[in-house]
């Protein structure tokens, strides 16, 4: 069972999404919080796999609370992902780049919801579909801090090109019939990827590939 938190300051979005997830037999909601600060209070009590994380939110807004879920090493477990309002929330690539394990836009579809949810207990960020791609390639094209070079030059021929097929957000499965390797083997590069250059999940592994310089936003479509 998948336990999850909620942390929004709109009821209606949290009693919505509650409705959701608790109709489904392997997701549980065992807490929400309204402000950011609460959402600490709530993660520190309960633990859960996966935070559903608003951005803008009052006392602490959901970025810092982001951060300070992902620094801390006993919460290494607990999964983030960012609930935004899409266009408006410039913060959402920073959010992926402190350890936010992807996001959803609020209007999104309820199949999506729950895959999201899924995909971060599995740690498989879902990152899939194409507007999300392009709205991180566009924030990581705008980052000032790109990744040392050096820190590729750990990842063999075949490992730099998994790990562009991931930025380009290919799943595992994709990245198999490409590469014409079974999708365990796939899998088995994308993880060594994500240990060399320390990646906390796929979704950071995405943003290396973008501040490597491996995948540009033009090449998304």
């Amino acid at each position: 069972m998948s336990r999850v938190v909620l942390a929004d300051d709109q009821v209606l979005v949290r009693a919505g999404f509650r409705a959701l997830l608790d109709a489904q037999s392997d997701i549980e909601v065992v807490g929400e919080a309204a402000d950011g600060a609460e959402a600490l209070r709530q993660v520190a009590r309960l633990r859960p796999d996966v935070v559903l994380m608003d951005i803008r939110m009052p006392v602490l807004d959901g970025l810092a609370a982001t951060r300070r879920i992902t620094d801390d090493p006993s919460l290494d477990g607990v999964k983030v992902v960012i609930l935004t309002t899409f266009e408006l929330d410039e913060y959402v690539f920073e959010a992926i780049r402190s350890g936010a394990s992807g996001f959803l836009v609020k209007d999104t579809e309820p199949e999506e919801l729950l895959r999201a949810v899924r995909a971060a207990v599995a740690g498989d960020a879902l990152l899939s579909p194409g507007v999300t791609r392009r709205l991180i390639a566009e924030f990581a094209a705008r980052s000032k801090e790109p990744m040392a070079a050096a820190g590729l030059a750990q990842l063999t021929e075949r490992e730099r090109e998994v790990m562009a097929l991931v930025g380009m957000g290919l799943s595992n499965e994709e990245i198999a019939r490409r590469l014409v390797v079974s999708p365990l083997t796939a899998k088995t590069h994308v993880s060594r990827a994500m240990v060399k250059l320390g990646a906390r999940d796929r979704a950071q592994l995405v943003v290396m590939a973008y501040e490597s310089g491996l995948v540009r936003p033009g090449w998304l479509g």
